[in-house]
C-alpha cells in the first residue's frame, strides 16, 4: 500500500462515523454515506481518526 494510503483519516467534529462489520456509515452536517469495504480490511476507529489496515501480501 502506497504511504498516502498508511495515514489515519481525520474525523472532524460533528461528523459521526459508525463501523458494523465491513460497513461504514458516515454521517454529518452535509449528508450520509455508507461504503461497504472488503471483509478482510480491518477498520479501526480511535479518537477522532479513522484507520483501514489491508491485510499483508505474502
Amino acid at each position: 500500500m502506497s504511504r498516502i494510503g498508511k495515514m489515519p483519516i481525520p474525523i472532524p467534529p460533528g461528523v459521526e462515523v459508525t463501523i458494523d462489520g465491513s460497513r461504514v456509515k458516515v454521517k454529518g452536517p452535509k449528508g450520509e454515506l455508507e461504503r461497504e469495504f472488503s471483509p478482510r480490511m480491518k477498520i479501526i476507529k480511535e479518537e477522532g481518526l479513522l484507520r483501514v489496515e489491508r491485510p499483508t501480501d505474502s
